[in-house]
């Protein structure tokens, strides 16, 4: 039902470390954000970790069943303070999912609870298991006449 995008974010990630692909703090890039997906009865849930960023600074998008969520992470107002480490990536960060036809993607609720952006996707009507009823030879006998 959810399909995952990014089959390079491993050779990325590792040539980032290798390469140093950051310039004055920041990611020269969008870097993907961590996610977990599961499902609970009747939708999909999906959590993306996005600590540090502010709700105003999270935008959720869906176009033709693609959920692609921006966030960026922006640098704390330190004043005249010197900056003795930095590990903490800034700046924008896009994660990309492939939603299946057979998600509501109409009807899905976010929320944002510290830190981590929480999306519930309900499975569609179309997609839920329904029971098909059985008639015999008789019963259809007894409806033609």
């Amino acid at each position: 039902m959810l399909m995952r995008t990014d089959p390079f974010r491993d050779l990325d990630r590792i040539a980032s470390q290798l390469l140093g692909t950051t310039a004055a703090g920041t990611w020269t890039r969008p870097n993907p954000m961590p996610l977990d997906a599961w499902r609970e009865g009747d939708e999909f849930v999906v959590c993306f970790d996005l600590p540090g960023v502010s709700l105003d600074a999270i935008d959720i998008d869906i176009e033709r069943n693609v959920l692609t969520v921006k966030a960026e992470r922006r640098p704390a107002a330190l004043g005249e303070a010197k900056v003795e480490i930095s590990e903490r990536p800034l700046g924008a960060f896009s994660r990309q999912l492939f939603l299946g036809d057979t998600l509501d993607t109409d009807n899905i609720k976010a929320g944002y609870d510290a830190g981590v952006l929480t999306l519930r996707i309900p499975v569609a009507e179309k997609a839920k298991p329904r029971k098909v009823q059985i008639t015999t030879a008789d019963e259809k006998k007894a409806i033609n006449a």
